[in-house]
């Protein structure tokens, strides 16, 4: 054989070599699968990376992150993140390999109370060289075993730990890699790949087409699974996740990390067509700029803002959308003309049309209410002097066609009135507005706010006054400028002071966990969302600004007025001065109760004063915790009048004062 031959031969198969790979990269038939196609219809988030490793680097390198891993539950929430971060790191070749590749990862629940995390690797088209499946074997060691089993026509290939004692199940379906820890996902995704479900859904194509690619990760969140998660956390249902379930079908996020571990969601919502209405009605409506702050207390926890070109269009609106129910309408009209036909009123008269461009929900933390969330809702007018002469007339007719006999308090040049109509503002706006059942409300400014709590509004009152607003916050208002100015709906929350009214609210048990938790849930200390209609969506920004927990807690996140005791405010070594019958102020509940009493914790009467018209008017009588009387006196508009009495607990008189 000529040396001419065998260059000629090697040339050949050389070619042939070159056709081979041209074949297997080239002109092969494109069966590539997508990603999203494997995953279980069953996942409530997924998150997406076209750069893995750069973005996991970013993740785990901020602040933020290496604080909440400090947190014995973040730590186990994250504990399968943090397996494949290791393998990552021990395998530079590998580590190197996945970048550049699209990564899906789901969270799905698994059981009531345990979730399994999956991932879905594009391999694109070295999948098939099965060069990956050849370089598995030489992550193997003495600490792991591989093994291989058949499930449908498909090899799944299961990595052992000795150590750990748990399993990572891997598959190769065409071009992807799928793995879990939990081997029914990996099950279920071959079961499905040939009918994909979630991958199809014509909801989530619209939000994955929108959301985007230029960032650090994407997420999505399948609603309908949303409230299945939070089960995992609590056995108490609750009525928000019922709400978000039920009236949302998909959002979609992508997210950024700034050099202050500040995140930022972009995205979109898709809400569902079965919905509460007002959702779709406020689609439908426009948005307004946001106003409600120039009243809203600094220890606001809680701003839910509805914004809209006007109210008028928004219930012309809701009202439209409920007619896809037609028995739901019905009920909703039927109940609208059985109040306007009881009090003889015009609802579009005389609440619809003084209303402005925003409403709001408020959750604040009282200085008068100790240990209640007090709940406020909002109404901007159009024009206040309108809107008074319409709710005089309602009041009127109230009157007129009710037993209901009440009075008008003044607090601090403030009216407070009682808007007794049960239930209205859940029959006019939906199970949302269901916590004002029979309202007190007065005006401010040009607002009109309502509260089941008449303490709420006089804690409202004494914010507007003291000029301890959100306007006023220096951080509120930094926060707020990271949004658009005008939104449909726009949720602001603080969550130290957050904090503080659900610990006030929780039992022993909770208080602990909130207790221990603590430093990992006030590290977020502002939280807010903006939805903004865009065609049949709403585009969607999330923002939450960590912050060092230390700092956070330096921080006066509201102030608390605390009543300063001084020494000649109480009786010392027997020394008995006038400052005795000084009282603290009182705020009953209830503004037509005739009398208001508080207790020691043995269930004794601590003291009981007569009432009217949620003043003090009447007897006053204070006791010692064994129920000897303690003191005597009288009230006449709200001031002590008349001669008090203050005895020992021996019943002996031994002072007096005459007012």
């Amino acid at each position: 054989m000529t040396k001419k031959r065998i260059f000629l031969g090697a040339m050949i198969l050389f070619g042939a070599y070159l056709c081979y790979l041209a074949y297997i990269f080239i002109l092969s038939p494109k069966t590539n699968l997508q990603s999203i196609y494997l995953i279980p219809k069953d996942a409530v988030f997924i998150i997406e990376s076209e750069q893995p490793v750069d973005s996991w680097g970013r993740v785990s390198e901020s602040e933020a992150w290496n604080h909440l891993q400090k947190n014995d539950y973040f730590s186990e929430l994250t504990e399968n993140i943090q397996k494949v971060d290791t393998v990552f790191k021990n395998n530079n070749k590998l580590f190197e390999f996945f970048d550049g590749r699209s990564l899906f990862i789901s969270i799905h629940m698994i059981s009531q109370k345990d979730y399994g995390i999956f991932y879905v690797l594009d391999l694109k088209r070295i999948a098939k060289l099965k060069l990956l499946k050849t370089y598995l074997n030489t992550l193997l060691n003495n600490h792991y075993t591989l093994s291989k089993r058949q499930y449908h026509n498909h090899e799944i290939l299961e990595v052992h730990d000795r150590n750990s004692k748990e399993t990572m199940h891997m598959a190769f379906i065409k071009n992807q890699l799928v793995a879990s820890y939990t081997h029914t996902l990996v099950e279920a995704s071959i079961d499905q790949y040939q009918e994909p479900v979630l991958g199809r859904n014509l909801n989530f194509i619209e939000i994955n087409k929108k959301v985007g690619h230029e960032d650090l990760f994407r997420m999505y969140v399948q609603y309908n699974y949303f409230d299945d998660y939070i089960k995992r956390f609590t056995d108490k249902s609750s009525d928000w996740v019922k709400r978000i379930s039920e009236n949302l079908l998909f959002s979609g996020f992508h997210f950024e990390l700034d050099k202050n571990s500040a995140l930022t969601a972009k995205g979109f919502t898709k809400i569902s067509s079965v919905n509460e209405y007002y959702l779709e009605a406020l689609q439908k409506s426009g948005k307004a700029k946001r106003s409600i702050p120039n009243i809203a207390p600094m220890r606001t926890a809680l701003y839910i803002s509805y914004g809209f070109d006007s109210f008028a269009k928004f219930y012309k609106n809701f009202s439209i959308v409920q007619q896809k129910d037609p028995k739901r309408f019905e009920n909703y009209q039927a109940g609208i003309e059985k109040v306007e036909q009881f009090l003889k009123i015009d609802v579009e008269e005389h609440f619809v049309s003084w209303i402005g461009d925003e409403m709001a929900l408020l959750q604040i933390q009282s200085n008068i209410s100790k240990g209640k969330n007090d709940m406020a809702l909002v109404l901007k007018t159009n024009n206040s002097e309108h809107a008074k002469t319409n709710l005089d007339f309602v009041l009127e007719q109230i009157r007129k066609k009710t037993p209901v006999k009440f009075k008008a308090v003044d607090y601090k040049d403030h009216q407070i009135n009682f808007l007794s109509i049960k239930g209205f503002f859940k029959l006019l706006l939906g199970n949302r507005f269901d916590a004002f059942d029979k309202p007190y409300f007065t005006m401010i400014d040009d607002f009109v706010v309502f509260s089941d709590n008449p303490n709420t509004l006089k804690s409202i009152i004494d914010g507007v006054v003291e000029g301890s607003t959100l306007s006023a916050s220096r951080e509120y208002k930094e926060f707020s400028k990271k949004f658009q100015s005008e939104s449909t709906v726009f949720v602001y929350s603080n969550i130290p002071v957050l904090y503080d009214n659900m610990y006030a609210l929780a039992d022993v048990v909770t208080k602990k966990k909130m207790l221990k938790n603590k430093d990992f849930i006030i590290c977020f200390p502002l939280v807010g969302l903006q939805l903004t209609p865009e065609d049949n969506l709403f585009e969607s920004l999330l923002i939450a600004n960590y912050q060092n927990v230390e700092e956070v807690k330096k921080k006066a996140q509201f102030e608390e007025r605390v009543v300063s005791i001084t020494k000649n405010q109480n009786p010392v070594s027997g020394e008995i001065t006038d400052a005795i019958f000084n009282l603290d102020p009182i705020y009953p509940t209830d503004l037509s109760a005739k009398l208001f009493s508080r207790k020691y914790a043995n269930g004794n009467v601590k003291f009981e004063v007569d009432l009217r018209d949620g003043h003090k008017d009447g007897r006053y009588t204070q006791y010692y915790p064994d129920g000897t009387k303690k003191m005597t006196g009288r009230f006449r508009n709200d001031e002590q009048v008349g001669t008090w009495r203050y005895y020992d607990q021996e019943g002996k008189l031994v002072h007096k004062k005459r007012f």
